[in-house]
Order: structure tokens, then sequence, then C-alpha cells
């Protein structure tokens, strides 16, 4: 992989990273002052209100996780090991590596572990 490559594959997980940022940011916010607040309503209006506060929830703990993976990644540039599997120590294909560029894994191990 060529500087070009690798400067597109930083800047690439460098706008996830604020996108998430910015995300994680509003979801901060939601777990103070949850999305849908609970009224004296049915109790068929405070199961659904339940469920939309915990589907809030959940996606606020996705975007937290992705968010340390993209971090993750981040740092592999400083130490000079981005791009390289985890796993096996072999590149990882650039076309991957477009594709989801916080990839550890190439895509033989990434298979290999699918399968266990």
């Amino acid at each position: 992989m060529n500087e070009a490559q690798r400067a597109l594959l930083k800047s690439l997980l460098e706008q996830r990273r604020d996108e998430l940022l910015v995300q994680d940011n509003v979801a901060l916010a939601g777990v103070r002052d949850l999305p849908v607040q609970e009224v004296e309503t049915s109790p068929a209006d405070k199961a659904t209100v339940r469920l939309l506060n915990d589907l809030a929830l959940e996606a606020a703990g996705h975007n937290a996780s992705h968010l340390s993976t993209i971090r993750h990644a981040l740092a592999k540039f400083d130490d000079g090991s981005y791009g390289e599997c985890e796993e096996c120590g072999n590149p990882i294909g650039f076309s991957r590596l477009q594709a989801r560029p916080e990839a550890r894994l190439c895509i033989t191990c990434q298979t290999r572990a699918e399968k266990r």
C-alpha cells in the first residue's frame, strides 16, 4: 500500500470518527433526557416508550463500540502496523480496507474467524 492510499484510508477513518463523536454527543444528551418520556398512560403506551428508549440506548452503545474500533485503527497508523492482519501479520488488501478501513484481519483470517 502506498502513502496516498494510506492517507486516503486515514482520512476515511478520521471522518467516521468525527461523525460518531457527533452522534455520541447527541446520545449522551439522550441518556440524561431519554428520547421519549414516560407519561401516565396505558400499559401498552408505557411498553412502547420503554422500547423506544431501549432502542436509543442500544444504538448509543453500538456507536461507542464502533468508535472504539476506529480509534484502535487510527492508533495503528502511529505504530506503523496499520494494514497488517492482527492474526497472521500479512497485509490486508487495499480493496478490503476501502470497504472497511477499521478491518483488523485479512480476508482469509476473517473468513476463518466467521466459520468458528
